[in-house]
């Protein structure tokens, strides 16, 4: 059966050129930091990709500090800007993030409320799944010198929200309190400039793009204030020691290469087929609801004016679960995503959506779309023809909730 892929949110297909250079440099070999020709070699190829990733972002090359992964980078943000400032301010405990934040982030934050004493306070999104400066603004509230750092994402990784980043930015940068965002999602879909931006920190990951998993980046000011997560051999700024991969990190310098290249015509092509997706689904099934912002008309396509990711589409479908929807799908030859975690074997409605205030019921049934730089409306058409018939079996299957226990998932 043919398959037609709809989660490159969840990772995208690597690009042909990310292969050639990951390979080239594998054969070509050597340690980044050794001192001989091999170890030259392999910190000129490292070198390289930093130019890349930097030129990408408008940012120095010396501010991008290479990582695992978006995972790691995010990490490496939220923690490390929050020892640092409690180190030299006891009274700045409180870490203002938003509701919608990818676990990355909101685990780190919840990991610091639990071990040092850190005291979240978490903003609520609009009913688009915006976070408006003006909450950010609530939320510092009068004694912005007992605020850590903040720490909004550039767009959700779920409903495609696309956030008012600079505002943020700016309200931090007045009060002197750092700002991180997770642009994971919103790398290679939108025009990102760092320098312009006034984010102290941003993430990325390299498999989102194009790129080989196990690789991203921290990008972060010169004069940001970060405690190191790893001690080891000081690479990368000494705040993430370890041997660097350099074989992913020139792959990944490619694919950001290759994505900004292309980042206008590819970012207007996806939203074009999302909207032609959009609009079957409401014809297809009047039920479903989209959740986060409406999608952007042609005229706004062609400026780039984005409000949500241009291949993300979100919806809610009525009386099913979002789990049973996608293994049916699946069956027919589609891969999508809940967007929703499952914890213990139990299907959780998404925290994104929660905090968005929909009802938990609705929020059971989501499914997320994500396009990429292989979709084609072959592939719209393709789901649009399968959802009916998956959707009508779904709920025939009923919610999880509503079944007596010896029938709900363990």
């Amino acid at each position: 059966m043919p398959r037609v892929y709809m989660d490159h949110a969840a990772t995208t297909t690597v690009l042909p050129e990310t292969v050639q250079a990951v390979t080239e440099q594998m054969f070509t070999g050597g340690n980044p930091s050794s001192l001989h020709s091999a170890g030259r070699r392999a910190r000129a190829a490292v070198e390289q990709a930093r130019d890349r990733v930097a030129r990408a972002l408008n940012c120095d090359s010396a501010e991008v500090i290479f990582t695992s992964g978006g995972t790691e980078a995010d990490n490496l943000a939220v923690k490390g800007l929050y020892w640092s400032r409690t180190k030299a301010n006891r009274a700045a405990c409180r870490i203002i993030v938003s509701a919608i934040e990818h676990h990355a982030v909101g685990d780190a934050v919840e990991w610091l409320e639990t071990h040092e004493g850190a005291e979240p306070v978490w903003i609520s999104p609009n009913s688009e799944g915006i976070i408006t400066p003006e909450a950010v603004a609530q939320a510092v509230g009068e004694s912005p010198d007992t605020v850590a750092l903040i720490t909004v994402m550039w767009a959700n990784n779920e409903m495609g929200a696309v956030q008012p980043i600079a505002e943020i930015a700016q309200l931090a940068k007045s009060h002197g309190i750092p700002f991180h965002t997770d642009a994971v999602q919103a790398f290679g879909a939108l025009d990102i400039d760092f320098r312009a931006c006034g984010a102290t920190t941003l993430a990325i990951s390299g498999h989102k793009i194009g790129g080989p998993m196990g690789v991203g980046a921290l990008i972060a000011t010169r004069t940001a204030p970060l405690a190191p997560l790893l001690h080891g051999g000081g690479q990368e700024r000494s705040v993430r020691s370890g041997t660097i991969d350099a074989p992913a990190i020139a792959g990944f310098g490619v694919a950001a290469q290759s994505v900004t290249d292309h980042r206008a015509e590819e970012s207007r092509r996806l939203a074009n087929l999302r909207n032609l997706l959009i609009e079957g689904v409401r014809h297809a099934i009047p039920e479903a609801t989209l959740n986060g912002p409406e999608p952007e008309n042609s005229e706004q396509i062609a400026d780039g004016a984005f409000r949500r990711l241009p291949g993300n589409a979100h919806f809610t479908f009525p009386g099913c679960e979002g789990d049973s929807l996608l293994f049916l799908l699946d069956m027919a030859g589609i891969e999508s995503s809940t967007g929703s975690a499952c914890n213990a074997g139990v299907p959780r409605p998404s925290h994104v959506l929660l905090a968005m205030g929909v009802d938990e019921g609705i929020a059971r049934g989501a499914q997320r779309f994500t396009l990429g730089h292989t979709s084609s409306e072959a592939d719209v058409q393709a789901l649009l023809g399968a959802l009916p018939a998956a959707w009508e079996q779904a709920k025939k299957a009923g919610m999880a909730a509503q079944a007596p226990d010896s029938q709900r998932w363990n």
